[in-house]
């Protein structure tokens, strides 16, 4: 079949681990409930996020979206353009996304019929008043169309975007096709997720057990899959200027059974985080062609991230390969999953020597964040977040 795999993990499905006597979702919030989740650092960092895919808001649709503690309204005018502005009106607080139209290049209120153009906010007509006022306007928000998604730019102090996201080359030629997408929610501060990549040691104990063995931590490393074994070299180094706003991972992907090696599954990634939300993981297999999975992490609140998982692989190689690679990372993730849902942040970890690049990684991911941004408050007992 060559529709694209879809996999989508509802909240509370995956990385808790079941308790006796209670339904996956009362085991998920009781693990909520009880987490100390420790000194995080600020809740959003800036850059660049995924909002949705550019095929979710066609022309002329309005959507509401909550993130980055803020309420947004998507909409896309008739000729295409697709802008950000904050979702309540400043008349009277009503909110645009809902039942809100666009008409030309703006946005209307179902409130009152208030009139905001997409690009400045401005308020453009008043149905009942003979003059608009010049402050009329409502925020708006700097987005961009980029390899099928529409992205926003978030800093906390209002400073414009200090890079641009990159266009991946053979996704807006054609020459890589869509494969198919998993979307998960992730209970945990979004730092935790890109520091896996300078995590190197955790490679091989968490990600070394065979696919086989599933996400579910307790059988993992069970006998019965022991005869398959992932092995992975990994490298971590910040990129230097003027990208200092990304980093990459090298990863050479060997597999072996009963101890032999299995050439068919040498795989090499390289990973480029691009700011604090966005992962191009870019994968060369000698028989099995080149195609890239983007990863994309937005907050939706401080402990939740969403992530997205999109393949693209070369048009020639069958649609099983790429979803296959795709459900093989999906396997990994849910791995990861289990431990961000149930751990604490520690400021200051206790490392050995050879947890030197997680330092490294803390103080490359620091430039994301900036005076002004929000810190949380520190938990109080028994907060249910």
């Amino acid at each position: 079949c060559s529709r694209p795999l879809a996999l989508r993990r509802g909240p509370g499905q995956v990385g808790y681990l079941p308790a006796p006597g209670l339904s996956r979702r009362q085991a998920a919030r009781r693990a909520r409930r009880a987490r100390r989740p420790g000194a995080l650092p600020p809740a959003y960092p800036n850059g660049w996020y995924r909002l949705l895919d550019s095929a979710q808001l066609p022309r002329g649709a309005v959507r509401s979206l909550a993130l980055l503690g803020e309420q947004l309204a998507a909409f896309r005018t008739e000729d295409g353009q697709a802008y950000v502005v904050d979702a309540y009106c400043p008349h009277l607080g009503a909110n645009l996304a809902a039942g809100g139209r666009v008409v030309g290049n703006c946005i209307e209120c179902p409130f009152h019929g208030w009139q905001f153009r997409g690009e400045d906010g401005k308020c453009t007509r008043i149905p009942y008043a003979e003059k608009v006022p010049d402050f009329a306007r409502v925020r708006t928000w700097q987005s961009c169309e980029v390899n099928g998604m529409l992205l926003v730019w978030y800093h906390c102090e209002g400073v414009g975007p200090t890079w641009a996201v990159p266009e991946q080359r053979e996704i807006a030629t054609e020459e890589w096709v869509f494969r198919g997408q998993t979307e998960h929610l992730v209970d945990a501060h979004i730092q935790e997720i890109p520091e896996n990549a300078a995590d190197t040691a955790h490679l091989a104990f968490l990600h070394g057990p065979a696919i086989l063995g599933g996400s579910d931590l307790r059988y993992t490393r069970s006998k019965l899959w022991d005869f398959m074994k992932h092995i992975w070299k990994a490298e971590w180094r910040p990129e230097p200027e003027p990208n200092e706003h990304c980093s990459r991972l090298l990863v050479q992907h060997t597999a072996t059974v009963f101890g032999k090696h299995l050439s068919l599954m040498d795989l090499t990634v390289s990973a480029r985080q691009v700011g604090p939300g966005l992962v191009f993981l870019i994968f060369e297999h000698a028989f099995l062609g080149h195609g890239i999975i983007l990863q994309t992490v937005t907050p939706l609140e401080p402990l939740l991230q969403n992530v997205v998982h999109k393949i693209y692989y070369q048009k020639n190689v069958p649609a099983i390969i790429p979803k296959f690679i795709l459900r093989a990372e999906c396997i990994q993730f849910e791995r990861d999953i289990t431990i961000w849902n149930n751990k604490q942040y520690l400021p200051k970890p206790l490392l050995v020597r050879e947890d030197s690049s997680i330092q490294k990684h803390r103080r490359w991911y620091a430039q994301f964040y900036s005076e002004k941004s929000t810190r949380l408050p520190v938990q109080k007992e028994g907060l249910d977040w």
